[in-house]
């Protein structure tokens, strides 16, 4: 097993359908929710497409997404998920420290946003992200607006 970072012009065509088959899996399935899952934010150039890949299997996955791409003019990371089979092996906290890690390599000294399940606010405060918003809903699921701020003494 490698964690890989791919352009979507990386990306093989067997990656490509592990990937898609894995958000599906979780975001549409999983969570009972029919949403527009080709958003054209896969395609853009800059995105970073960060993953754990075990023979043709995607585990964990995770996109990071350039400035503008998603949130104004900030650097953000989405379609954050593990698969079934691989959860409570501690993989979630590995790839946002990857996507982070990834993020602020591109985009050194910007604050990083998220889009996050409410449910899921204690994990990525774990990471640093701090909520900034009520919640909201999106696509039917309670979310909340989250940012980990660019600190500047950090590596970067």
């Amino acid at each position: 097993m490698q964690w890989q970072v791919l352009t979507f012009e990386q990306l093989d065509t067997h990656t490509l359908y592990a990937l898609l088959q894995l958000r599906v899996d979780v975001f549409v399935v999983e969570q009972n929710c029919p949403y527009p899952e080709l958003d054209d934010r896969d395609l853009h150039p800059q995105t970073r497409h960060v993953l754990l890949k075990k023979h043709d299997k995607v585990l964990a996955y995770a996109r990071v997404l350039a400035p503008g791409v998603a949130f104004d003019h900030y650097p953000g990371i989405g379609r954050v998920c593990v698969s079934q089979t691989a959860r409570r092996l501690g993989l979630g906290q590995v790839l946002v420290d990857k996507t982070i890690a990834v993020a602020q390599e591109h985009w050194p000294r910007m604050d990083l946003h998220i889009s996050a399940q409410c449910y899921l606010q204690q994990f990525y405060e774990q990471h640093g992200f701090q909520a900034a918003s009520e919640p909201y809903l999106e696509d039917d699921i309670p979310h909340l607006k989250m940012i980990l701020p660019y600190r500047s003494g950090s590596k970067t």
